[in-house]
């Protein structure tokens, strides 16, 4: 046996001892394997079989009703260093984090079976991958993470050869509120996360690795770990281009992900791939530009809001070998939720006989898990070893008001600022209040290893002699006019941006120029089929000079909360754009 497995056989034995289970079982990722998790999942009642008819191989998870969204709350990272962690993370002394968690891991296995579940992020043979091991006592999460990651035999197999992986440890424990804890050891590369079910709280390969303890492996080794998705646009000449996006939780970011061109544009031959919705690691190539792989094998997705107007492509995979967690059903068990379109719910995601005054009938952060081979815009560049080769960075949020469509940086350090000021409408993808304006840098305020100041000049330091970097756009799709009406179509119409950023890259098309950066003129956009009244596009490619100068100065204030590590060059990209709107 390698000193590697030797090591990870250590650490499982100590597991072992600590949460004393009866059964000890590692995880091999075969068919035979799931077939059977599903079978005593089903005999046990942690999952409910829908209509083998309608969605053959599909299945139901109900969550305990305190335990369906993400606990940033009781999320923390646990430095020896608190400045490091940052204030945009909870932050808890290593030592007293791993007494606190393990006294609620002592003994919680017993009479349950431990899963040993190795898994890979990312493409099995690419360099960008990165390995790691889940001990958990959830068959759920075992099941999951064989959609979500490429787990099993051959993960187990790199990490032989590789030595190296993260070490996360789960128990469902008593599904106790009061008994809930979520922490990350990123100088251990470990991760502990202890009393919750809920997918970014257990399944430890998504956000917990992914992005908070991958987010301090990227800036050590000189890449970055984004919450972003990868999707790729081929034009009717046959040329694709990749673009990564970073959007908030429940902001469109599988809708555009697996967006279908508008009809005038599906007739010129424009098409669009899939790469990853979620999570984007980008790293330097030989030829100076930034390559980018999917880290994850699957959906873990939004339901509510996923109907065939917005998201056909994620319709047409859910219907089968899916996990649905906290829909509906209906009368004949098929899974249902708002915005779906057909059918009537006739449980809600409690289980409960449907009741309007009971609230929503699918839990507002419902899910489907799903393999990405499912999606019908899936592209095999998802399992290149090299990656894709990235031409636009964008960012996005929801805002009612001041930010335009589409807004192109005049460089780097511009796109920098402006991924650092975004700032989004919060949804119930976290638990708290929604609807409210907060910044969310990059879409990585739950996410982030470590101090955003650190995490900013990481970002600046991709900027050096021979890089061929990104251009960096921002966008607003929730644009709406004084009467509350969206003035942006969306969905597959955010092609006609897309195109735009494209030619942008390529120099192919003219913007305006603005202080806060290019935008579309009218006659830059291809509206073609769009009926959109020329008001609404007149506000969405307009600025407000007024309320723009007072969002320059609330981002200086945002960017003093992370003194004293921020970027000088960031505060200068600042000031430069304050002194543009004053001269406005």
């Amino acid at each position: 046996m390698s000193s590697q497995l030797a090591a990870l056989n250590d650490w499982v034995a100590q597991v072992a001892r600590l949460t004393r289970p009866e059964h000890i079982h590692w995880c091999d990722g075969s068919d035979a394997e799931d077939q059977a998790l599903t079978a005593h999942m089903l005999e046990s009642g942690d999952l409910i079989a829908l209509n083998p008819d309608t969605h053959p191989h599909c299945h139901l998870h109900r969550s305990h009703p305190s335990d369906v969204a993400r606990v940033e709350h009781l999320t923390f990272v646990c430095t020896r260093d608190r400045e490091d962690a940052g204030p945009n993370n909870h932050w808890m002394a290593p030592d007293e984090a791993h007494a606190k968690i393990d006294a609620l891991f002592d003994g919680c296995m017993q009479g349950r079976t431990m899963y040993v579940v190795p898994y890979c992020m990312g493409p099995i043979d690419s360099p960008l991958s990165r390995c790691g091991v889940e001990i958990t006592d959830s068959p759920y999460v075992v099941a999951n993470m064989r959609r979500m990651t490429r787990m099993g035999a051959a993960a187990l197999a790199r990490i032989e050869h590789e030595g190296s992986f993260v070490k996360g440890l789960h128990s469902t424990g008593e599904l106790d509120p009061d008994r809930r804890f979520i922490m990350h050891f990123p100088e251990e590369l470990t991760i502990k996360s202890y009393g919750s079910g809920y997918g970014g709280n257990a399944l430890l390969g998504k956000k917990c690795h992914a992005l908070r303890i991958a987010s301090w492996q990227a800036r050590q080794e000189g890449w970055l770990a984004e919450h972003m998705l990868i999707v790729g646009i081929e034009n009717p000449q046959g040329e694709v281009r990749y673009v990564a996006a970073a959007f908030p939780s429940a902001c469109g970011k599988t809708n555009l992900a697996m967006l279908i061109p508008p009809a005038a544009f599906r007739d010129k031959g424009w098409k669009v791939w899939t790469v990853g919705d979620d999570i984007c690691w980008m790293q330097p190539g030989a030829d100076g530009r930034l390559w980018a792989i999917n880290p994850e094998a699957g959906f873990f997705g939004v339901g509510p809001g996923t109907g065939a107007r917005t998201n056909a492509n994620a319709l047409a995979m859910l219907n089968h070998d899916a996990i649905f967690t906290n829909v509906a059903v209906t009368a004949d068990n098929q899974p249902w939720w708002e915005g779906i379109g057909d059918g009537e719910p006739a449980l809600d995601w409690q289980g409960r006989p449907y009741d309007p005054a009971q609230g929503p009938a699918a839990h507002p952060n419902s899910r489907f898990t799903v393999s990405m081979h499912n999606c019908p815009s899936y592209t095999p560049e998802a399992e290149n070893p090299r990656g894709v080769p990235i031409s636009a960075i964008i960012f996005g949020g929801r805002r009612r008001s001041l930010v335009p469509l589409v807004t192109e940086a005049r460089d780097w350090t511009h796109g920098v600022l402006m991924g650092a000021a975004m700032a989004s409408e919060t949804t119930a993808a976290a638990t708290g209040q929604v609807g409210v304006v907060r910044r969310d840098p990059m879409a990585m305020k739950p996410f982030c290893g470590y101090h955003f100041g650190d995490y900013w000049a990481h970002w600046l330091s991709f900027d050096r002699p021979g890089t061929k970097l990104p251009k960096i756009f921002q966008v607003n799709w929730f644009r709406r006019g004084d009467d509350g009406h969206f003035l942006w179509p969306g969905f597959g119409d955010n092609l006609r941006v897309l195109e735009w950023i494209l030619d942008r890259c390529e120099n192919r098309v003219e913007g305006r120029e603005t202080a806060i950066g290019t935008l579309p003129r009218r006659e830059d956009l291809d509206l073609d089929g769009l009926e959109l009244p020329a008001d609404d596009l007149d506000a969405l490619i307009d600025i407000d000079v007024a309320a723009w100068r007072e969002e320059a100065e609330a981002v200086a204030a945002h960017l003093a909360e992370y003194e004293p590590r921020v970027p000088a060059a960031l505060k200068q990209e600042q000031q430069r754009i304050a002194a543009a709107l004053a001269a406005s």
